[in-house]
């Protein structure tokens, strides 16, 4: 019996050196930091082995079942708490280093060899310019050209570069355009040919300077795609040398495109003065790999922008269509002699539609149509200041062309708003069934005539409100029958789009018009918006749209 309780101990020894090996191995790994270890798992160790040691000097299982019930109590909710709550910092180290593997794949994607001391500096520096960039994302005002700054004063200290310029491209104008500049740059370009030869006007001149994508060594760069090490400018004709003066003439350059996907958004460009130094071949290898991964921060620093300003100015048009529909009347009021309807679609984040039928009385009842130029809160703003001072106008017994050149001229001295809009006003007279109206931009006044059964324009465009305080509109006048409809509408209506980029046109509109004049304002209003949807398609909306028909009773 006591030789079978001396066998018993052989797998408790054996456990103990497995326990002594696996916390040797425990310690080089925390020495070596290949991996973290937690203190728990040391000390559920240390607990087992205590037990072991006592069980093999004291005999008996109660010491050994006790510390087994430590080690793995203390084990356990270590583990159950790693797997609920990962560590963040692990999650850290590990998006550090997927940006250092992204680093390298950039700069180096043509090899998965380790780097060398000096490309892990490149390295390092690459990964600057991205911490740099992420941290100044929230400044909307001065990020970009922060950024820009930072880049420039790097790639002139690892070059040892005497001037550096960022350029960037407008896809628009097909310009490229310094953005950054710092030290002494001598122009490789023709200066104009009234600046003074003087470092500080030169210097001055090039940091706002465009240059168009041909004819001069940046455009000619840009265009080609491909970086260029010049260490003999005389021998380049795209090189432009002034003189006389010893500043202005040309030393060695390095112009880098700047590529995303193969598109050029712009250029790095670096300039030695002549009698330094020429840039060296691996200051220009060194140059290149920076500027592949500074191209990538100043994009994406770009697109967050983009982004964030998109994100705002949606909130903001979000905010103003709620407001703007506040101010568009839910109910028609009663209009004697008259049968009145309106359609109004409002498109996403424009806000620039709005309309009015004030009844101020039997002889002055008015109708108003206008379109603000422009989006979001700005042309709200417009939009209720013209609201404002209609309505209390148009109570006086002021004709409509006077209406409108007060609401111009207050309009017009606001210098904050920088906003304008066209505006249609009528006014009509239910006892002799007659109307003066006056109208300010292009919004238009259109007439079906029941003798004539034709449809005409009686309104002629003319300045649009906002644009000119001193602007006098004119005032027309015509008197209208049973049957006459009047017809307003703002030019998102006619000028929305099918699927093939066709425009609605106010043809489509007479058409409708002329053939169901017989029936009332409303069905009028509704098959229009029947009509045009079908003609849109699945086509977006992109403007608002406004229709105010009026039918004389």
């Amino acid at each position: 019996m006591a030789a079978i309780d001396a066998f018993a101990y052989i797998p408790l020894i054996a456990t103990f050196f497995v326990a002594v090996i696996l916390f040797s191995f425990l310690i080089a790994i925390n020495k070596k930091r290949s991996a973290r270890i937690s203190f728990i798992v040391f000390l559920s160790i240390i607990i087992l082995l205590c037990g072991i040691i006592y069980t093999l000097i004291h005999p008996g299982m109660m010491v050994l079942s006790m510390s087994v019930f430590c080690a793995v109590f203390i084990f356990i909710p270590y583990c159950v708490i790693t797997v609920t709550f990962p560590s963040k910092k692990i999650e850290v180290n590990e998006t550090e280093d997927a940006k250092k593997q992204t680093v390298e794949q950039a700069i180096y994607p043509e090899t998965n060899l380790q780097l060398d001391d000096e490309k892990k500096d490149l390295l390092d520096i690459s990964l600057d310019f991205i911490k740099y960039s992420e941290n100044l994302f929230s400044d909307r005002k001065e990020g970009l050209t922060k950024v820009m700054e930072h880049i420039n004063k790097t790639l002139m200290t690892v070059t040892h570069a005497d001037g550096g310029a960022i350029l960037l491209i407008d896809d628009f104008e097909d310009i490229i355009s310094v953005k950054s500049f710092f030290g002494a740059f001598p122009p490789p370009y023709r200066l104009p040919a009234d600046l003074p030869h003087k470092p500080i006007r030169v210097e001055t001149s090039f940091k706002f300077a465009t240059f168009p994508l041909r004819d001069n060594i940046f455009g000619e760069v840009a265009l080609a795609g491909k970086p260029e090490l010049i260490t003999k400018p005389e021998l380049d004709d795209r090189i432009y040398q002034n003189s006389p003066e010893d500043f202005l003439r040309c030393g060695s350059y390095i112009f880098i495109p700047m590529k995303i996907d193969d598109t050029v958004i712009g250029e790095f460009a670096l300039a030695r003065k002549l009698g330094n130094t020429v840039f060296s071949q691996e200051e220009f290898d060194a140059a290149v790999a920076l500027a592949n991964f500074a191209t990538i921060a100043i994009h994406e620093f770009s697109s967050v922008q983009e982004v964030v300003e998109h994100n705002e100015i949606a909130k903001e048009g979000d905010i103003a269509c709620k407001l703007q529909q506040l101010l568009l009347q839910k109910k028609m009021p009663a209009v004697p002699a008259a049968d009145v309807s309106v359609y109004n679609s409002l498109a996403d984040g424009v806000c620039g539609d709005f309309y009015d039928i004030i009844v101020s009385r039997k002889d002055r009842i008015s109708f108003a149509i206008t379109d603000v130029v422009g989006k979001g809160m700005n042309s709200l703003m417009v939009m209720i200041m013209m609201r404002s001072m209609l309505r209390l106008i148009v109570n006086t017994k002021q004709s409509a062309d006077t209406i409108l050149t007060w609401i111009n001229h207050g309009i017009s001295t606001e210098s904050a708003i920088d906003h304008f809009a066209s505006m249609a006003l009528i006014n009509y007279d239910s006892t002799t069934k007659s109307i003066n109206y006056a109208t300010g931009g292009s919004t238009p006044i259109w007439l079906y005539s029941a003798e004539t059964n034709d449809m005409a324009r009686i309104s002629e465009a003319s300045e649009p409100v906002g644009v000119e305080k001193s602007t006098i509109y004119k005032e027309y006048s015509r008197k209208l029958k049973s049957g006459d409809i009047l017809v307003m509408y703002t030019d998102g209506l006619v000028e929305s789009l099918d699927e093939n980029g066709t425009q609605y046109s106010i043809d489509n509109l007479i058409k409708i018009v002329k053939l169901n004049h017989s029936k009332s304002a409303k069905d009028i209003t509704s098959l229009v918006k029947s009509d045009l949807k079908h003609f849109n398609g699945t086509v977006k909306q992109h403007d608002d749209q406004t229709l105010l028909v009026v039918k004389i009773l």
